[in-house]
């Protein structure tokens, strides 16, 4: 599904390429009206730690770019339609992460679901890192419920993010008030993490799938040992996730498992946490269950405890504490 030269799809290509498997997944959701089940405690279950979401009300929540309801793919990923998706599996809480592509810097509409549905939604919101005063709108939206900030390579307005003064004021802030920092990159920006870990140590990081090591079909031993030896950052953690997206990207994924031991032995389960990217997820081949199965099920290294770290404290620690 993705491409399998030797160099990585960017980010658009990221998304694209899987989007119109994952819209006919997400159409056969059940079409009933969703209803919350008012008998299931949030904190029972597992957590997701990486989810997306959007609305066909665009009106409420305008779209960027000058993009329309003709661009969504899949049309539709509600809070709701995402719960109907994750419960059955036991998933009971979901970090929301704000989707760029279609909603630019308006976090409103996770931040409206965090009200909305309490206790079951944390997340993690974009900002504009060039901004004078990026720290304001992290305390702002702090208070609706957001628990950490997504940055991507040359954001800030520098190439460098040790060399721009919003995401240094950013990485200060989010160490001050227990805020993450969730770089979203490839293995090739992982010295840009590290550099920023050195002048920060105090700040939670939690690093996305993998760094997408494994998006073109190869896990490279080089780019496993710089995202391994982050490890020696006492307040990193990473998203064991994305598996529909890396290494031959269809269950049982069993090819990831080598990775996915690889990070254990350098973070321990405390560091890891699992997540889905849904609707992403979705895609031909690849269900949430399928997802979710590869830590509870198919890994034969973890112990019960370290499984329910990976599948519920970790994330219930950084998102949710």
């Amino acid at each position: 599904m993705f491409k399998t030269d030797s160099n990585p799809p960017n980010r658009r290509d990221f998304l694209k390429m899987a989007s119109a498997a994952s819209a006919a997944a997400v159409s056969n959701l059940p079409q009933a009206a969703f209803a919350a089940e008012q008998d299931v405690d949030p904190a029972s279950g597992y957590v997701d730690a990486h989810s997306h979401i959007w609305t066909r009300s665009v009106d409420e929540y305008p779209l960027a770019e000058g993009q329309t309801v003709d661009d969504l793919q899949p049309p539709s990923f509600t809070a709701e339609e995402l719960l109907e998706t994750a419960r059955p599996h036991g998933v009971t809480r979901v970090v929301l992460i704000q989707h760029k592509t279609y909603h630019g810097v308006d976090n409103s509409y996770i931040t409206d679901t965090i009200a909305k549905y309490p206790g079951v939604f944390s997340g993690v919101a974009c900002i504009e890192a060039e901004a004078d005063h990026p720290d304001q709108e992290m305390s702002r939206l702090k208070k609706l419920g957001i628990r950490g900030f997504r940055i991507r390579p040359g954001e800030g307005g520098t190439d460098r993010w040790a060399e721009s003064d919003g995401m240094n004021t950013m990485w200060a802030y989010a160490a001050d008030t227990g805020l993450a920092i969730c770089p979203l990159i490839d293995a090739e920006y992982i010295p840009q993490v590290s550099e920023m870990c050195e002048m920060y140590p105090e700040t939670t990081v939690v690093v996305d799938h993998f760094a997408r090591i494994g998006i073109d079909g190869e896990m490279r031993e080089p780019d496993l040992k710089a995202l391994a030896a982050l490890a020696s950052h006492e307040n990193v953690h990473v998203k064991i996730s994305a598996y529909y997206a890396l290494g031959k990207k269809r269950p049982p994924y069993s090819d990831l498992i080598p990775m996915i031991r690889r990070m254990y032995d350098a973070y321990g389960a405390e560091r890891l946490m699992w997540a889905s990217d849904c609707p992403y997820q979705l895609t031909a081949d690849n269900t949430y269950g399928d997802s979710v199965e590869l830590v509870t099920e198919r890994i034969d290294f973890l112990s019960a405890e370290e499984t329910d770290w990976v599948m519920r404290k970790t994330a219930d620690k950084v998102y949710f504490s």
